[in-house]
């Protein structure tokens, strides 16, 4: 009699940690309707002379893909990609998928590098591409491989995909995936 009971009891259960399961962070559009884009907030105050390459590159990617947007974060907001302008390296330290840090390094920019191509480069990593060196120019994440003269700032059709196929099944998972990369570039 016991187990009679308690199959009702455990089925109640499922049910219930299914529906938490089922709220917004997990939320399916219908199969005729796209999913929205997911909103990644940045702050570019303290990019200094880059403002401008860092707005672009965000353009640039918001330009390339429907599955994540780059905004500028607004004033009380928590930004999720926080850019800083430095005397070092260019480089990005990714928290998860869409959160992290922005170096845009002068020194990259004294050796002569794009700094648009910089900042699309470096979003791109905190959008959770990998360098791929050696590469050609028309290989965004081919970074400083592709040499000075790549001025290039848009992802090719592979970089495209990754970041919409990895931002489409963020779409159906919480936004708070652990991982914590730093690239150097």
């Amino acid at each position: 009699m016991h187990s009679r009971t308690r199959v009702p009891a455990l089925a109640a259960t499922l049910a219930a940690a299914a529906a938490l399961f089922a709220g917004p962070a997990y939320a399916q559009a219908p199969a005729d309707q796209p999913l929205a884009a997911r909103v990644v907030t940045y702050d570019a105050g303290a990019s200094a002379e880059f403002r401008a390459a860092v707005d672009r590159g965000a353009a640039i990617w918001n330009e390339s893909v429907d599955n994540v947007e780059l905004r500028p974060v607004t004033s009380g907001q928590r930004a999720n990609i926080r850019v800083v302008a430095d005397n070092g390296w260019p480089r990005a330290l990714t928290t998860s998928l869409g959160n992290g840090t922005v170096y845009i390094g002068r020194q990259a920019v004294d050796q002569g590098y794009d700094t648009v191509r910089i900042s699309a480069h470096e979003l791109g990593h905190i959008l959770g591409l990998p360098d791929r060196k050696p590469g050609p120019c028309t290989s965004l994440m081919s970074g400083s491989s592709a040499g000075v003269a790549c001025t290039n700032p848009y992802p090719n059709a592979a970089e495209k995909a990754e970041v919409e196929r990895d931002f489409g099944a963020a779409s159906t998972r919480p936004a708070h995936a652990p991982a914590t990369v730093a690239t150097v570039d």
